[in-house]
């Protein structure tokens, strides 16, 4: 480093858009202000929101926006929360609904959660973290735990951090097949009660009620009654935030 150089640097994100008019209306229905726009001689858009900017180009022959691996850019935050409720309410604004599934679209945001995803229509990710996220973060799965314990962490893991509901859902519904049986029934209830927003998430209502239904024979003690209805929550939390009755992070 010289004495010329300051590390007073600003890096901006140059990302690819396989549409540029929706890209243009996605970020404008969000509220970003467009500092550039241009289609000839060649593609180039800017946007500017809050404190940071994005900038687009062409994207490269070939790229499919479908295997959402276009590109991305990490958005450092004092509060997640507060940026969740802003995109969230711009897209009920613009489109009568939160848009949460396909692209573009908006992960949920689970009360306590350090980061969400933003997915552009070309396969872009913006992932919002906050600033003071732990640097030894646990991402799930931990050795310490075992059976159904462990399937729960796993599953938060594909559900927070890897965006991919599915995965979560397959990966406990396979081990509550295999170890009901010898878990202890506060997990089994857990697991069930997970099962429900994890349903709800992949658009499958009746799969979540038939959860619900095997949940309500598993006894429990009211202590372990009261942490199972607060897994639940989230699920009912799932449904006001798709219905639009407000961001409840």
């Amino acid at each position: 480093m010289t004495e010329s150089m300051r590390p007073n640097e600003t890096t901006v994100p140059g990302l690819h858009t396989h549409d540029p008019q929706a890209t243009l209306d996605f970020y404008e229905s969000l509220g970003f202000e467009v500092t550039w726009k241009q289609f000839r001689p060649y593609v180039y858009l800017a946007f500017r929101w809050s404190g940071f900017e994005l900038n687009y180009s062409a994207a490269p022959k070939g790229l499919d926006p479908a295997q959402e691996n276009t590109g991305g850019a990490l958005v450092m935050v004092d509060a997640v929360a507060p940026y969740h409720e802003a995109i969230t309410d711009a897209m009920r604004a613009a489109h009568g609904k939160v848009l949460s599934r396909g692209l573009p679209r908006v992960t949920r945001f689970r009360p306590g959660a350090s980061r969400f995803t933003l997915m552009d229509p070309s396969g872009n990710s913006l992932i919002f973290i906050r600033r003071d996220e732990p640097e030894g973060l646990d991402y799930g799965g931990s050795p310490e735990l075992e059976g159904i314990a462990r399937a729960l962490d796993q599953a938060r893991n594909f559900r927070e951090f890897k965006n991919d509901d599915l995965a979560a859902y397959r990966h406990l519904k396979s081990a509550l097949r295999r170890h009901a049986e010898t878990a202890p029934a506060v997990e089994r209830a857990l697991a069930h009660a997970t099962l429900v927003e994890l349903s709800l998430a992949l658009d499958d209502p009746e799969r979540a009620r038939a959860w619900r239904t095997e949940l309500a024979s598993v006894e429990l003690t009211e202590e372990e009654r009261q942490r199972v209805e607060r897994e639940l929550d989230h699920a009912i939390r799932l449904e006001e935030w798709r219905d639009g009755e407000g961001d409840r992070s």
